[in-house]
């Protein structure tokens, strides 16, 4: 019953996707969404690091499969119209949503933790999460500087 529930609810979640994605496709929204970041006068990474902290915040309220299903539709043809490598993108956000889950006030996968350790502190579990996040956001700023870091080994395999 438990796979079933689950099951049902991704489904429901991919096809409320689904729907979002025709809506964002006939309003044209990532053509509006482009026009506005070249008219912004702000740099490639300048738009990649506000593209950035989106995520963060929006990971603190939100599950990861419905934050890149509802997201990347009108966040990737602005990734493309810069020129990122499409690839090098989809290593980072996942990185940065995952940083997103776990980040405190409302990160989701804190609560579980919590859930499951009914004898540990909100407070203890934020401090425990502290150290994670900041590996985590030296590896983002990594993949930034470098991003031969992300994209060599699927280069290779061409």
């Amino acid at each position: 019953m438990e796979t079933i529930e689950i099951s049902g609810t991704l489904f429901l979640v991919m096809m409320g996707a689904a729907v979002f994605n025709f809506f964002i496709e006939t309003t044209q929204l990532p053509q509006l969404l482009i026009q506005a970041v070249n008219s912004s006068g702000l740099p490639p990474l300048g738009i990649m690091a506000l593209i950035i902290a989106f995520y963060v915040v929006l990971g603190c309220f939100m599950d990861a499969l419905s934050m890149i299903l509802l997201t990347v539709p009108f966040v990737f043809p602005v990734i493309k119209a810069l020129g990122f490598d499409p690839i090098w993108f989809g290593i980072v956000i996942v990185t940065v949503v995952e940083i997103g889950l776990i980040t405190p006030p409302i990160g989701m996968n804190l609560f579980v933790i919590i859930g499951v350790a009914k004898d540990l502190k909100t407070r203890d579990v934020v401090r425990g999460v502290v150290p994670f996040i900041l590996c985590d956001i030296v590896r983002v700023v990594l993949l930034i500087a470098f991003p031969i870091l992300a994209t060599w080994l699927p280069s290779t395999m061409r």
